[in-house]
């Protein structure tokens, strides 16, 4: 297939885009490259796809030296005329949208970046996959949707209609835009829960990755809610392969679906959610006594209270993702932080010549 990808020189659109690339899809990927977090990460992953950072220019294509199928497109959303214009050109099979601003806490200050990004650039995906006929749009929605939801584990089939950051709020908006075109111009839609996602390459902003920093360095790690918290924490293999199923296996109508009963996460549109997570939640303390362990650093701990935005816990019902595409998480977090660590101290040059990993906009480790 030849398949979009945006957000291509994030975490996850990093991983995905070589997963599809090394199956022999045809992939373009464009991605904005702003500064929330490192830009030197961004243009690493990048250039570890065989994109060269000094080839990259605003709306200019830029080949792959390492994969021939792999085209990348330093390209903003909201630029409406040039995304229709890559969509004209490359005449895509299917979709996923992985751009988006991320993080929980950021949306508490900066909230106007989430309306343009998540609102408007997300607006213009679904008028080009409507208008250029797309097969299939997949897309990143968040556990953090469920916002106020205690009941346990999280599942797509309950209502999920109380957000506690705007975040949240702009994933859950993203869910209901791709429902009225999957009802009105027959788009097959498929938005994706994330659940806490880490593992190599992964994103400065969270937890993982400032508590590994920190601890390698000496310095203290702020723990919230006292250390009551748990977390879905989902290894990044384990979720691209989830994805890549996704855009396999295009949305359909629901055709038992009960307008007196209706269920959320389907339509009689070809429309459908699922929650990508592993169904196995870690308290906050024992992730952090793993980080310890392969470190054989103790963490100098400073316990915090609750920071607004945030939640207690996170726990996906997967049953529904593993139903319909046979979905398994297969990675334990012994494993998966240990790969982390791995790949942290090799880009890093941990023992050899550290090189400070410059974090912008971040203060705190985003969990949801």
């Amino acid at each position: 297939m030849k398949i979009l990808v945006t957000g291509t020189a994030g975490f996850i659109g990093y991983h995905l885009a070589k997963r599809l690339l090394e199956r022999g899809d045809t992939v373009v990927g464009i991605d904005c490259i702003n500064d929330y977090y490192d830009v030197r990460l961004k243009y690493a992953r990048l250039e570890d796809t065989g994109i060269a950072t000094s080839e990259i220019e605003y709306a200019k294509p830029v080949s792959s030296t390492t994969h021939p199928n792999y085209t990348f497109i330093k390209l903003d959303l909201l630029d409406k005329e040039q995304l229709e214009l890559c969509f004209q050109t490359h005449k895509f099979d299917a979709v996923c949208n992985l751009a988006a601003q991320a993080g929980v806490r950021y949306s508490l200050t900066n909230p106007e970046v989430y309306i343009d990004s998540n609102i408007k650039g997300f607006l213009n995906i679904l008028e080009c996959c409507r208008h250029f006929k797309i097969g299939h749009l997949a897309y990143a929605s968040s556990s953090s949707v469920y916002g106020l939801n205690k009941k346990m584990p999280f599942t797509e089939h309950d209502i999920a209609d109380h957000p506690v950051s705007l975040y949240a709020a702009s994933k859950k908006a993203n869910e209901m835009m791709a429902h009225t075109y999957s009802h009105l111009f027959n788009v097959p839609t498929t938005g994706l829960r994330f659940f806490t996602v880490y593992g190599p390459w992964g994103r400065p902003d969270m937890a993982l990755f400032i508590f590994t920093k920190a601890m390698l360095e000496g310095k203290p790690i702020e723990v919230f809610n006292n250390g009551n918290m748990k977390r879905d924490f989902t290894y990044i293999d384990d979720i691209v392969s989830g994805i890549v199923r996704v855009i396999d296996t295009p949305a359909e109508p629901n055709t038992n679906w009960d307008a007196q009963q209706p269920d959320p996460a389907t339509s009689k549109a070809p429309f459908r959610i699922f929650n990508i997570g592993r169904g196995a939640p870690v308290s906050l303390l024992d992730f952090v006594s793993e980080i310890e362990k392969q470190t054989h650093i103790t963490a100098k701990k400073i316990f915090l209270p609750m920071q607004e935005g945030d939640v207690a816990e996170t726990c996906a019902d997967v049953s529904h993702l593993d139903g319909v595409l046979n979905y398994k998480p297969k990675t334990t977090v012994h494993t998966g932080v240990s790969r982390f660590i791995s790949w942290y101290k090799s880009f890093y040059k941990i023992g050899k010549q550290y090189s400070e990993p410059a974090i912008s906009d971040v203060e705190n480790p985003v969990l949801s």
